[in-house]
């Protein structure tokens, strides 16, 4: 059974920051692209980085780049996401989820949009106090 458990949210004051870890079982982990995501109340869900297991190519949206940094450790099967200068308006539920990439994939190939991705976990809540 695949699972992903995020966790590391909490409440944070403006600049601050916080690591977010996504732990991953159930599945070869440096088979499948891992993706964040957050989703606040009245918003559409917006992905905000990935990773490739297998070659560490990343992603990052513009909204968060230069502030939040994705990493992989696949000895322990965790993906982690670093963030930094917190904003108010980070303030969401933040979501790990997994993909399969298969084998022949194109050079570079990286998933980075929800519907590409298969599995969920349950969300950590992140809050940033003004």
């Amino acid at each position: 059974e695949v699972q992903l458990v995020e966790s590391g949210g909490g409440l944070v004051q403006t600049g601050g920051s916080l690591r977010l870890s996504c732990a991953a079982s159930g599945f070869t982990f440096d088979e499948y692209a891992i993706g964040w995501f957050r989703q606040a109340p009245g918003k559409e869900r917006e992905g905000l980085s990935a990773i490739s297991t297998e070659n560490d190519i990343t992603y990052y949206a513009p909204s968060v780049e230069g502030r939040f940094t994705i990493s992989s450790d696949n000895a322990k099967d965790t993906v982690y996401l670093q963030m930094n200068s917190l904003q108010p308006e980070d303030t969401a539920v933040y979501y790990c989820a997994a993909t399969y990439v298969p084998t022949n994939h194109p050079p570079a190939f990286l998933p980075v949009s929800d519907y590409q991705y298969s599995y969920w976990g349950q969300g950590t809540q992140v809050t940033v106090s003004a």
